[in-house]
């Protein structure tokens, strides 16, 4: 790192010495700036926040400048700093050392395109000279304007304004507007046509690249349709992907560019690092104030289809309740185990109600050991009151009967659960094999009204209302709220199961929607709750 000269260092030297030397050390200091784009905007700007996700995004700039791959994708939720970093410094940061090549800045509208033009012509007019960078004279328009050193830039809506402009650098900033666009197939099809039919043949030979920003909003978006076609670099595609989950989850997404553990928070701009509290808060409330779809889609970059094959949402929807009077007949926990390739352990509590309906009530379901999973099992057990933890025969049911027994005795000597409390009978739930058979006599269940929902359960109703029999694994929940029905309801296990596929309505039967049975004492839930 560059040090300027202490003033008594320079006391002994005439005027034009010391001058010269000061302002060597000032273009020192700045070239030192540019070893990465974030550098840069934390060197120039104080209002400019490093957070460690953003030196990820910035390095893995550096990765598409140096030329080790020539597509980066970067997904990450909304607000936490990505496009001032990818869309408005990374632009400016390569026309310092790339002062010739011209820069196309493309947005779903103008006007957002037009900020983002804004910002870096300001940092040329700005921090430029520093670099030899400055803008042409007479040729100050925030929309289209060049360089002393013969580049430029050009920032518009996709589907406009490149016609005649060689691009070097293409950044793609939210390429759909909202979830609407993004659901039109004929809005879709126009991203993809801008794609191929402008874009890329405006880039030229002697130095492209492109760098594409996003929220995720549906599986055939601009990112989807991009990996679907080109394929990861991993891979042996092409596109470099940064993908940077609101909740790590490193079992599903593989390994997490910042390191981080399932369940770990991706950091805020306006939250210090440290403070994981607040950043699980924050989060947790985006959650809370998301659909399903949202959440998984926006802030996991993961969107799912509109529907799975077993139940609909607004089946799931019409399930929930939280304010029936019932009573309690059999108060269970079920367990789906981790393993087989899996990391996530599926908890799911619940109760047989004297309405002769299962409620599910809790969901401890996320990645976790044997021994985490049996003593988060057990006191989840001891939490309801439960009489029976119920495992599955077809896998693991003495290993489960061994952990769950040890976790009890030692949650007992460390007193988390008081010693002359008896530990719950484990009950063998012996489930159909294959994941459909398994998941469909359920989901018939839920048509028939014979389950519900104790509230809204935000990641158990996705997994329900998105999963695919042609998928390779079905999720811990499902599996586990499996198990807690055919241990409550032993008889949806015998026989078969007439399906109607994606219904919207639990439909009129034997048990209707009439409430609690006669006689029913206080309202569940006061003393559990999700």
């Amino acid at each position: 790192m560059t040090v300027t000269p202490a003033f008594g260092e320079l006391g002994h030297l005439d005027d034009v010495e010391v001058f010269r030397r000061l302002q060597a050390a000032k273009h020192a200091a700045a070239r030192d700036l540019l070893r990465d784009p974030a550098t840069l905007a934390r060197g120039l700007d104080a209002g400019y926040r490093m957070r460690p996700h953003l030196k990820v995004i910035s390095d893995a700039l550096v990765g598409l400048e140096r030329g080790e791959y020539d597509r980066l994708m970067v997904i990450t939720p909304a607000q936490v700093g990505k496009s001032t970093t990818v869309a408005e410094w990374f632009p400016f940061w390569w026309l310092c050392l790339h002062g010739e090549d011209r820069v196309a800045v493309t947005s779903y509208s103008d006007d957002l395109a037009l900020r983002r033009g804004k910002a870096i012509r300001q940092y040329i007019g700005e921090y430029g000279g520093e670099y030899g960078l400055s803008l042409l004279p007479g040729s100050e328009a925030a929309q289209d304007y060049d360089t002393n050193q013969g580049g430029g830039v050009r920032s518009v809506s996709l589907g406009a304004g490149l016609t005649g402009f060689s691009v070097n650098l293409l950044v793609v900033d939210d390429p759909h507007k909202d979830r609407a666009e993004a659901e039109s197939r004929k809005m879709r099809e126009k991203v993809h046509d801008w794609w191929s039919s402008a874009a890329l043949k405006r880039l030229q030979p002697d130095r492209n690249a492109v760098v594409a920003i996003q929220t995720r909003w549906h599986p055939d978006d601009f990112a989807g349709r991009r990996l679907e076609e080109d394929g990861r670099l991993e891979d042996g595609g092409r596109w470099k992907v940064v993908h940077l989950p609101a909740i790590a989850n490193p079992s599903k997404f593989g390994p997490d560019p910042l390191g981080r553990a399932d369940g770990d928070p991706l950091p805020h701009p306006k939250i210090p690092t440290r403070n994981r509290r607040r950043l699980l808060a924050w989060w947790d409330d985006v959650k809370r104030t998301s659909t399903v779809r949202d959440w998984h889609a926006l802030s996991q970059g993961d969107p799912q289809p509109s529907e799975g094959a077993l139940v609909s949402r607004d089946l799931l929807r019409t399930i929930r309740d939280g304010v029936t009077v019932v009573e309690p007949q059999r108060i269970a926990v079920s367990i789906d185990p981790s393993g087989g390739g899996r990391d996530t352990a599926g908890i799911i509590g619940g109760f047989l109600g004297a309405d002769n309906r299962v409620w599910i009530t809790h969901d401890r379901t996320k990645a976790m050991s044997s021994a985490e999973w049996s003593r988060t099992a057990c006191l989840l057990a001891y939490e309801t009151n439960a009489g029976v933890i119920y495992v599955e025969w077809n896998y693991g049911r003495d290993m489960c009967t061994l952990a769950i027994g040890t976790a009890w005795q030692a949650l007992q000597d460390e007193g988390r659960i008081p010693k002359d409390k008896l530990m719950p009978g484990i009950d063998a739930v012996s489930a159909k094999q294959g994941k459909l058979l398994r998941a469909e006599p359920i989901a018939q269940q839920m048509v028939e009204d014979r389950v519900r929902l104790r509230g809204a359960f935000v990641d158990l109703e996705n997994e329900w209302a998105t999963w695919q029999p042609t998928d390779a694994d079905s999720p811990g929940r499902i599996d586990a709220s499996c198990v807690l029905v055919y241990g409550l309801i032993p008889e949806v296990n015998k026989g078969a199961i007439v399906h109607a596929p994606l219904p919207t309505a639990p439909q009129p039967g034997q048990f209707g929607r009439g409430g609690p049975a006669s006689g029913a004492a206080a309202p569940y839930g006061r003393r559990i709750g999700k």
